[in-house]
């Protein structure tokens, strides 16, 4: 190969002995470009495009914080949003590798450096790279984040989906049962340069034991009784696109160890068989376990959790989500009139109260099941609390305005007064009364008087 037909590597870097490593680990597959700090590489790369850049975070002029580093990385995403960028650092805490993905790095290589694993990755964002590149030239933005909501806290679900797609990082998505896990899996495979390959989702809890490493890694033939053929894996499957690991918690311990040396890799062995083979798939993760809690009590690898949650988005629950909720049911609404041929639906002021009043247990998949029955059962176009189960929601009684004074004063009397422990005097002060006001009060609305 011609050295005009090489993908471009700018190393930034001042250290050497790793820039001979990194020359000869890289120099015939790639057009190696080497500089030392965050001015001169922005330089070379305005003069020479690259595909993909190596940098150490710690750079002159303060080579013992990662703020160089960093600052590199914004600056050069900010200059051309294709290239790729991994880190390179001395640091191995998980935190380093968090911030260096969380200014855009699609990688992190903790020193000393293992040539293998630098080669892979380089030959994977610099694949990348010529992916994002054809991607921008047929689209002149990205397209919107298709997960449902727009509230603060799902704005930046999508912010942070945005970013990370663009990405190989691994991604670890945290959630409780029902609150779209696959859903932000799926945007983050379809923003992504993958998405013209397979979206493949497994899910690990429903998976005997005994089946689960041959369901992903693939077995050979003769591999164990009734492994009649050989058989590809879901990893293998999922080869140029998105493998979704869903309660990736209740994966044991034996193949975490074989998940850890793929994400490490990229290469497995399917059960039974003694070839490495490369397969380029990336992986995404999701649970609603406390996963802090399994590595404490040994049921889930360390290692396993920093490799795989270089990224992490935490999804909140519905019954957080305030208004949301109805935006969510009302566009249900539409999506499942249209299938059933029901169009012009709409929720009543009962029902939506009644929405907003839910705990929501089950989350966004109970939502959607409560909106697809009343779909189904409404006799009229308008949707009440009885067509989606749900119990409307008594109004209060009116009551007069001093009804209403007397119940506001006792909750404030109350919360001074246990907020100070019983004491009338500073009781008082703090509702700005007097010491014989505030016994007086007390005995009108029926309170007891401290002791």
């Amino acid at each position: 190969m011609e050295n005009a037909e090489k993908p471009g590597v700018l190393i930034v870097d001042d250290d050497e002995a790793l820039l001979t490593q990194l020359r000869w680990s890289l120099g015939d597959e790639y057009r190696i470009n080497v500089e030392k700090d965050r001015i001169a590489a922005m330089a070379a790369l305005r003069e020479t495009p690259a595909a993909a850049v190596l940098l150490d975070l710690g750079l002159p002029p303060d080579p013992a914080s990662p703020a160089e580093g960093l600052a590199l990385i914004a600056a050069i995403l900010r200059q051309d949003p294709a290239i790729r960028v991994i880190a390179l650092s001395g640091q191995t805490a998980p935190e380093q590798a968090a911030s260096a993905v969380g200014h855009g790095a699609c990688d992190f290589l903790a020193k000393p450096i293992d040539p293998e694993e630098l080669r892979s990755l380089v030959r994977r964002a610099c694949r990348a790279a010529r992916w994002e590149r054809e991607y921008l030239a047929r689209l002149p933005s990205l397209a919107p984040v298709p997960l449902g909501g727009g509230g603060p806290a799902m704005q930046t679900v999508a912010s942070t989906v945005r970013k990370v797609a663009a990405s190989e990082a691994p991604v670890l998505i945290l959630g409780e049962s029902g609150t779209g896990k696959e859903m932000t899996a799926r945007a983050i495979h379809d923003l992504g340069p993958r998405r013209a390959g397979p979206f493949v989702a497994i899910n690990c809890s429903a998976i005997p034991e005994t089946l689960i490493e041959s369901e992903l890694f693939g077995h050979e033939r003769g591999a164990f009784t009734g492994a009649h053929q050989q058989r590809r894996g879901r990893v293998e499957s999922a080869a140029g696109g998105t493998l979704f690991l869903d309660e990736i918690g209740d994966v044991p311990l034996g193949v975490q160890v074989k998940l850890l040396r793929f994400l490490q890799e990229q290469t497995i062995q399917r059960v039974g068989g003694r070839t490495e083979l490369a397969v380029d798939t990336r992986v995404i993760a999701a649970t609603n376990a406390d996963l802090q809690r399994g590595m404490r009590e040994g049921t889930f690898r360390e290692d396993f959790f920093y490799r795989l949650a270089v990224v992490r988005i935490a999804l909140p629950p519905l019954r957080d989500r305030g208004e949301e909720v109805v935006t969510l049911a009302r566009t249900f609404l539409g999506r499942f009139g249209e299938e059933q041929g029901r169009r012009g639906l709409r929720l009543s002021e009962a029902a939506e109260e009644t929405l907003r009043a839910h705990p929501w247990p089950g989350n966004i998949r109970e939502l959607q099941n409560r909106v697809r029955r009343a779909v189904i059962m409404a006799e009229s176009r308008r949707i009440e609390p009885s067509d989606l189960e749900l119990i409307a929601q008594e109004k209060p009684a009116a009551a007069s305005l001093r009804d209403a004074r007397d119940s506001l004063e006792r909750d404030l009397i109350r919360r001074s007064l246990d907020k100070h422990a019983g004491r009338i005097a500073p009781a008082a002060a703090e509702l700005g009364i007097s010491r014989p006001t505030l016994y007086e009060r007390l005995d009108r609305l029926g309170l007891p008087r401290p002791s």
